[in-house]
């Protein structure tokens, strides 16, 4: 039986390259697409390789990218464009393989095992897919091939984006001398924090990782540990799935406030909109959620507070005010009483709705009032049934209500 191939497909720059396609006269200006620069949404969501090349970085603030190039062309993210066109890749992709994960808007996993046969070998099947894609939509793909995701993962964000061809197949015998060389803070799945910590092990580079013992990783993070010590040395049993977004294990709502919100009664509108949205969408699953997670963010950069906190509610639900009860209960507990600049929600340990326990203290139209919402909702758009606190100057739904991922459409 063949080893299995499997492609990371990342498209370049990809909300800047859409509007660069559409908009011919900007091809050799840079141009970056940012939020709203009289918010907290005015940072850089992406930029044309010419704008990183005068310093622009993603994530930036919009202030400072102008700083570094003067004559930057901005443009306003246009989100349901965006995720159109994100499904017309996954069409193209398809075409080769009938195993396709998008892994997130601009990247998508596709195993081409039993595909050989009719397009070729692997690089081929790379210059196929990169030909439709730019033939079709005028957008650049790069290319990472390995014989699972993280490696496909791995050749695609620190090989691929540094070749000509935008292709790069990293074989399993090359993982000592092209991956583990490579800092601790290129290994797929460690952010800062844990880097830090890794580091603070002696453990600077993925082979260091890769040549750890197992059992110490084990016994400080458990699971994660084994899951990283696993990414280090190339091994990922995770097969690709069409239906990886079905398997969620939570569901979860997070605001960037549009200023800093230092006052109780402020902030209970926000997670209570929040609360709103999380059950809207456990709805929309037929789902209920057993445990609340709630976390905040200070407004302080240089010296970060905030905290991430959850609790185990009396019973599963996914209904608004039940799951706020909970929440406010958490978040005034682990609170500083300091301004917060972001806040979020999630629900996990995931039940189906599809049978309900009742008890003499509740009443079953209460259960089945949020349904009633939803589908108001859902006939009339989101803004059509409000809660008397989002009227407010702090209630943040009615806005965000014009947008898809915080942006507008």
């Amino acid at each position: 039986m063949m080893n299995p191939v499997i492609f990371l497909v990342d498209m370049q720059s990809f909300y800047a390259s859409i509007e660069q396609s559409l908009r011919p006269e900007t091809q050799n200006q840079p141009l970056v697409v940012a939020g709203d620069p009289e918010r907290r949404s005015g940072i850089i969501l992406a930029a044309c390789p010419l704008a990183k090349a005068c310093g622009v970085k993603t994530a930036q603030p919009l202030w400072e990218a102008q700083q570094a190039c003067p004559n930057l062309v901005i443009v306003r993210p246009r989100m349901s464009l965006y995720l159109d066109i994100s499904l017309q890749i996954t069409a193209i992709l398809e075409k080769f393989s009938d195993l396709v994960e998008p892994y997130s808007i601009d990247e998508q996993f596709i195993s081409i095992h039993g595909s050989e046969k009719l397009f070729g070998t692997p690089l081929q099947i790379a210059q196929k897919i990169q030909q439709a894609i730019t033939s079709k939509l005028g957008l650049n793909a790069r290319i990472g091939i390995g014989s699972n995701k993280v490696l496909s993962k791995m050749a695609c964000d620190h090989f691929a984006k540094k070749n000509k061809t935008g292709i790069f197949y990293l074989h399993t015998q090359d993982i000592p001398n092209r991956l583990w060389p490579l800092p601790i803070e290129s290994l797929f799945g460690v952010g800062k924090r844990m880097a830090k910590h890794l580091r603070q092990m002696g453990i600077r580079t993925i082979g260091g990782l890769a040549q750890f013992p197992l059992e110490r990783l084990q016994r400080r993070w458990g699971i994660n540990g084994h899951v990283l010590w696993l990414s280090a040395n190339g091994i990922d049993p995770s097969p690709v799935r069409t239906n990886s977004f079905d398997l969620q294990k939570g569901i979860g709502h997070h605001m960037t406030l549009p200023r800093d919100y230092r006052d109780a009664e402020e902030i209970q509108v926000v997670l209570l909109e929040l609360c709103e949205e999380v059950c809207r969408r456990a709805r929309t699953h037929h789902q209920m959620g057993q445990t609340v997670h709630v976390g905040c963010r200070g407004i302080d950069f240089s010296a970060p507070t905030g905290f991430q906190r959850q609790l185990k509610m009396t019973e599963a639900t996914n209904q608004t005010m039940m799951l706020f009860q909970y929440a406010w209960a958490v978040f005034q507990r682990f609170w500083d009483r300091e301004p917060i600049r972001s806040i979020g929600v999630q629900m996990s340990q995931l039940v189906s709705d599809a049978h309900v326990q009742l008890n003499l203290f509740t009443d079953e139209r209460t259960h089945r009032l949020g349904y009633v919402m939803d589908e108001i909702k859902q006939r009339y758009g989101s803004s059509a049934i409000l809660r008397a606190s989002s009227l407010l100057q702090a209630g943040q739904a009615r806005e965000r209500a014009q947008k898809i991922g915080g942006h507008y459409r």
